[in-house]
C-alpha cells in the first residue's frame, strides 16, 4: 500500500504519464513509415529559337500527391544524435506543360514514376518535453525509378541523388513513438535525357528536348513514422 501510494502523493496535479522513458536510451529502433509528397521539376530553358519562329518552354502548373512507404533503421549516435537508414518506396505523378511563347501550340505529357528510394539521415533532437521531443534532419536520397519508360517530347533518366532538410517532432505513446516529419528535397543532377536518336524521324517532339538545359527534380515528403 506505501509503494502504491507514495508516487501519488509525490506527483503533482496536472501531471502528465511519462510513456516510454528509456526508448531513446536503445542502440537501435526499427520501425516504418507512410506518408505523402509532391513532385516537382525545374526547368532551365536555353531561349532556342526554332526555324519556324518557335520558343519552346516547359513547366509543372500544378501537382498531384503521391504515396510512400518505408522501413526505418535507426542507429543512436549520441544522446542528441541518430543515423537514420529509411528504403522505400514512392509512386507518383507531374504534369508537364510545353507551350510555345510566342504562339498558341501547346503539349501536355504525364510523367509517371515508382521510385525505390534510398536516404540516409542525421536526426538531432532537442531535449524531450513530457512526451513531445522535437528534432531536425539532414541527409542525402538516392532514387531509382522502376517505372516503365515510354516514348515522349521529354525522356527522364531513372536513377538521382538528393539533399534532403526535414523538421518534425517525436510523440511518445504508451505503446510506440509517432514521429510526423515534413522532408524539402532538393534534386543535385540533371535528370533530362538530351540524346534522343528515338526522336530522328520526330522533329516537332525532339525541339521540346532541345529547348532545355537541364532539368532537376524537387520534392516535398510529408511521412508519419511508427517506432
Amino acid at each position: 500500500m506505501i509503494i502504491s501510494v507514495v508516487p501519488e502523493i509525490i506527483a503533482k496535479p496536472g501531471d502528465k504519464i511519462l510513456n516510454r522513458p528509456y526508448a531513446d536510451l536503445k542502440p537501435w529502433h526499427l520501425g516504418f513509415s507512410v506518408g505523402m509528397h509532391v513532385q516537382d521539376l525545374s526547368f532551365t530553358h536555353n531561349g532556342l529559337m526554332t526555324d519556324d519562329g518557335e520558343k519552346w518552354v516547359a513547366e509543372v502548373p500544378s501537382f498531384s500527391p503521391g504515396f510512400c512507404v518505408n522501413v526505418l533503421a535507426s542507429l543512436r549516435l549520441h544522446k542528441y544524435l541518430d543515423l537514420r537508414l529509411t528504403p522505400g518506396m514512392y509512386f507518383g505523378s507531374k504534369g508537364v506543360v510545353m507551350q510555345d511563347a510566342l504562339g498558341d501550340k501547346l503539349n501536355r505529357q504525364d510523367v509517371k514514376s515508382a521510385y525505390v528510394v534510398v536516404p540516409l539521415d542525421l536526426k538531432i533532437s532537442g531535449d524531450r518535453m513530457r512526451n513531445v521531443r522535437p528534432y531536425v534532419s539532414a541527409g542525402a536520397m538516392a532514387t531509382f525509378d522502376v517505372s516503365k519508360k515510354r516514348t515522349e517530347p521529354l525522356l527522364f533518366n531513372s536513377s538521382d541523388a538528393y539533399l534532403c532538410v526535414g523538421l518534425g517532432a517525436d510523440f511518445y505513446l504508451p505503446f510506440f513513438k509517432l514521429n510526423p516529419e515534413i522532408k524539402f528535397c532538393f534534386g543535385l543532377t540533371d535528370i533530362l535525357h538530351h540524346e534522343r536518336p528515338d526522336l530522328t524521324d520526330d522533329p516537332e517532339s525532339f525541339k521540346m528536348t532541345q529547348a532545355l538545359s537541364k532539368v532537376k527534380s524537387n520534392m516535398v515528403v510529408l511521412t508519419f513514422y511508427f517506432e
